[in-house]
């Protein structure tokens, strides 16, 4: 009975979706990460990203694991769709990081489109609120779009993968028709 009702109680955190603290209109924290595309070595910095126009900023829990999975092929099937609009896309993990290299450059996850870096000890997550209550140290599943000048344009928090890339698509195309190039 005791496992059903921690059973219950997890699943409960699970279904219901984590809001992001870092509004609109707050400055997103600029970090420098290590990481990978397409399985090659690469030094990810936020703010020189930000020069190039917006980034897309989304944190998962784990590579490797169903729902990033979804969500890696989901951003790596758009993102001509977000280069058209000048942004930058980046996945940002705390969790099995040992599984980063290959994971970005899978056919079936990031194809080598984007990049993944890693957050050991979740310090990047935890700067921009984006930890996993029910794994500590592991990353949640919370997207942001920022803009060049490092200003949140959009925060979108849900455990379910299937409508980051549709929430930060949808705010990078009316930051652009705001700011055309």
């Amino acid at each position: 009975m005791r496992r059903l009702a921690l059973a219950a109680a997890v699943a409960a955190l699970a279904a219901t979706p984590a809001f992001a603290a870092l509004k609109e209109g707050a400055k997103a924290p600029d970090f420098t990460a290590q990481g990978f595309q397409a399985g090659k070595p690469i030094t990810f910095s936020m703010a020189q990203a930000r020069k190039s126009g917006p980034v897309v900023l989304y944190f998962f829990p784990a590579a490797e694991t169903a729902g990033c999975n979804l969500e890696a092929r989901l951003f790596a099937e758009s993102i001509d769709q977000f280069k058209a609009q000048g942004a930058t896309v980046i996945g940002v993990t705390a969790g099995n990081l040992d599984k980063l290299a290959s994971f970005s450059a899978d056919t079936e996850k990031c194809s080598g489109k984007f990049p993944v870096a890693a957050d050991p000890s979740a310090k990047i997550a935890a700067n921009y609120d984006a930890t996993l209550a029910v794994k500590p140290g592991w990353s949640s599943r919370t997207s942001y779009v920022i803009s060049p000048s490092g200003e949140v344009i959009h925060a979108y928090s849900d455990l379910k993968a299937n409508d980051h890339v549709t929430e930060t698509l949808t705010a990078v195309k009316a930051w652009r028709a705001k700011h055309p190039k």
